[in-house]
């Protein structure tokens, strides 16, 4: 019983909350199979390149320490500034909207709790708001 007590006292962060390092690379995957069929998710699809497996690690990395999991992102890369690599690309309301439904429809998909959904998404909100350069 003590044991199970300091398990459920040490799962403090939002990585933990929704599962640790595989309840971050379920979501990932499940955004981008959406980002990759979804209709609505054709502009920001056309952003990347065909093979999605590099940005598909580069997010889980950044999420996972984002999320209060390990750094993995700063690890390899060091201090993450994610204007940067967005700066090409022409990041409107529809571009930000389509990268919403996108990561909303991945949290309902792979079963991430309503509760941690709702404080998720205004906090992926403002990461959107953040990058919108048009």
């Amino acid at each position: 019983m003590a044991e199970a007590n300091q398990q459920s006292s040490q799962q403090t962060t939002m990585y933990d909350w929704i599962g640790g390092e595989q309840g971050v690379r379920k979501l990932v995957d499940r955004f981008y199979e959406i980002m990759d069929q979804d209709e609505q998710a054709k502009t920001i699809r056309a952003m990347h390149k065909q093979d999605l497996s590099e940005i598909k690690n580069g997010l889980f990395e950044y999420l996972s320490g984002w999320l209060g999991g390990p750094p993995l992102y700063i690890m390899k890369h060091g201090s993450p500034c994610i204007t940067k690599p967005h700066a090409p690309f022409k990041i409107d309301q529809a571009a930000s909207d389509a990268w919403m439904h996108c990561i909303t429809k991945a949290m309902e998909d792979v079963a991430i709790e309503e509760k941690y959904r709702k404080m998720l998404t205004p906090a992926f909100q403002r990461m959107c708001d953040t990058l919108m350069n048009s």
